[in-house]
């Protein structure tokens, strides 16, 4: 059985080279994490395998999900599979983006990397965001929401991609609502319009029954809350409402300032497309921010 490697917050660049020497640290980190309760075929779970380590190493055979034996490596089933790159590679980009609080961007990955190619950091980046997508959870105790709208202003298009309709989703800005619990998680998804329904159906998703109070600001679109039968108060930021008593949106809106300059500082231009996986990577280094082993969380999710 592997041993569980020692947990470090937020490696420096002198840990992780120490730590991942070569290939073969890699792929004893990967085993570790992946199977710490010893190595299962990734097919059917089985544990009764044979060790395939004389033909190559890190490799086992299973007999139980086919006739001739599924033969697999320690990257079979992860985003490290059918890879030209070495798994250090991976490693060292999922490291620099997870130590970047507002992110890096792909050609920053290429250039520090030495990438010959813009699409390959482009592509492994992704493919690490997709992997950091966090499974469904409901947000308890006193929850914040707020909608933040991704993209730039109409004015500033070029002229033959302007809509002239104003502002919000009819310039062509993308809509994402989240909710914070306080001292917790956040959870953030991107909607095609901000309107009653989609708010009713993001609280009914993300928030728990036993959430002690719901503090939204006074959008319309949070109305339904009400009805819903959730404890619901709002502060009017028009009037000059921000905080009265314990009804405040600040925690979710710190969390969109960190958003939106990774955005703009970072990134530059999102596309609507893969805004989702953008999302997605924020989410999860804010929601370990306190995670001794951040890294390590990661790595188990590829």
């Amino acid at each position: 059985m592997a041993k569980r490697p020692k947990p470090v917050h937020q490696m420096s660049s002198a840990q992780f080279d120490a730590r991942f020497t070569d290939e073969e640290a890699c792929k004893r980190y990967l085993v570790a994490r992946r199977w710490p309760n010893g190595v299962a075929c990734p097919r059917c779970g089985n544990k009764d395998l044979y060790d395939a380590s004389s033909y190559k190493s890190f490799h086992w055979q299973c007999r139980e999900c086919a006739e001739d034996g599924y033969r697999f490596s320690c990257i079979a089933g992860t985003i490290f599979e059918n890879t030209n790159k070495p798994l250090r590679d991976w490693f060292k980009v999922t490291h620099l983006m997870l130590t970047s609080k507002k992110g890096m961007s792909a050609l920053q990955i290429m250039r520090y990397m030495g990438f010959g190619s813009y699409k390959t950091a482009w592509g492994m980046c992704h493919k690490i965001r997709a992997a950091l997508v966090e499974p469904e959870t409901k947000l308890g105790g006193i929850v914040e929401i707020d909608e933040t709208w991704v993209g730039g202003k109409d004015k500033n298009r070029h002229w033959d991609k302007r809509s002239g309709k104003g502002g919000g989703a009819a310039s062509g800005k993308v809509p994402v609502i989240g909710a914070v619990q306080r001292k917790g998680n956040v959870i953030a998804r991107v909607l095609e319009h901000v309107t009653r329904n989609e708010a009713e159906w993001f609280v009914k998703e993300m928030i728990s029954d036993k959430v002690s109070l719901i503090a939204t600001d006074e959008s319309g679109a949070y109305r339904a809350i009400n009805e819903e039968g959730f404890p619901h108060q709002s502060v009017n930021h028009r009037k000059g409402q921000y905080v009265v008593g314990a009804v405040h949106t600040n925690t979710i809106e710190g969390f969109w300032s960190i958003f939106k300059r990774g955005i703009v500082g970072s990134f530059h231009k999102v596309s609507k497309k893969y805004l989702p996986l953008y999302v997605a990577e924020f989410q999860f280094r804010y929601n370990n921010r306190f995670n001794e082993d951040i890294f390590g969380t990661a790595i188990e999710g590829c």
